[in-house]
């Protein structure tokens, strides 16, 4: 019985070394994932953080529309922010930082509004101002005041004169590479912000090229008009953000609320980076 106790030990011995230099070869295997994720990260991600852009549209409570968050949504997203923390900066804070190569938290961000829908100040602008938050939003200028569904100038001045800054989007919604003609263009692109500046008495800094379509003409007609950027949707080829005339943004949609992780992802910084873009056109 000795005999077998003693020979057994070296046996557990042997097993307890085995074991030992497995944990030296796992702990090493784990150190250079590490490694090799933190040089992915420094080196691969974070060169190509962008700052996202939101985009919403409608506030209200229309039933299989994309383009609209019901109301308690949207402040849920907006509380969202300002519980983790979020800078939520201007646009045009934004577009002067990328020209001046400005690096940004990880945790800042932009909200946008296309149209100009009369439910941006119904629900949108009391949470907005509840949080302090800014945001720019795009009118279609020839639809203000004129159509019971979209902003009157009396709200838009209101708005202003509470920090939220606004953009051209055209006058009349057109898409813009179907346009033809260059009087044409100057008209949708150069007139909304001739309208805007005469209702306001500011300068408008920044459009918005409905649909997200646009081209090089198109982008030089708004270069030309004034604007200092403009912003598309997921058209264009510069995910990284750096040309301030096409800015890619990122369509917020209610689903971003009943599934926080979405929402979290496209606040990362590296949603444009893993999302497929489409053309201008």
């Amino acid at each position: 019985m000795l005999w077998v106790i003693r020979n057994a030990q070296p046996v557990f011995t042997v097993s307890r070394s085995i074991m030992k230099n497995i944990l030296k070869k796992t702990l090493c295997i784990i150190v250079i994932l590490a490694v090799i994720v933190g040089l992915f990260n420094l080196f691969y991600l974070q060169p190509r953080h962008v700052v996202p852009i939101l985009m919403y549209h409608s506030i209200n409570y229309k039933k299989d529309n994309t383009l609209s968050v019901k109301p308690e949504n949207f402040a849920r997203q907006m509380g969202f922010l300002n519980k983790h923390r979020y800078k939520v900066i201007s646009l045009d804070e934004l577009v002067e930082g990328i020209k001046k190569e400005k690096k940004f938290s990880g945790k800042t961000v932009v909200v946008t509004f296309d149209d100009g829908f009369s439910d941006n100040y119904t629900y949108a602008f009391p949470v907005l101002a509840k949080y302090n938050m800014p945001a720019t939003i795009f009118l279609m200028t020839g639809y203000i005041g004129k159509k019971k569904e979209y902003l009157n100038w009396d709200q838009v001045r209101h708005m202003d004169k509470s920090g939220i800054d606004f953009g051209g989007h055209t006058r009349s919604n057109v898409y813009l590479p179907g346009v033809e003609g260059s009087g044409d263009l100057w008209d949708e692109i150069s007139g909304s912000k001739f309208d805007i500046e005469k209702e306001l008495g500011k300068n408008v800094n920044y459009f918005c090229y409905p649909t997200g379509g646009f081209n090089e003409t198109i982008k030089e007609i708004v270069k030309e008009a004034g604007y200092k950027g403009a912003c598309t949707t997921n058209r264009g080829f510069d995910k990284s953000n750096k040309d301030v005339y096409e800015l890619n943004r990122i369509k917020v949609t209610n689903s971003d609320t009943t599934k926080p992780f979405h929402f979290r992802a496209k606040l990362s910084g590296y949603y444009n980076l893993f999302r497929s873009c489409r053309s201008g056109e």
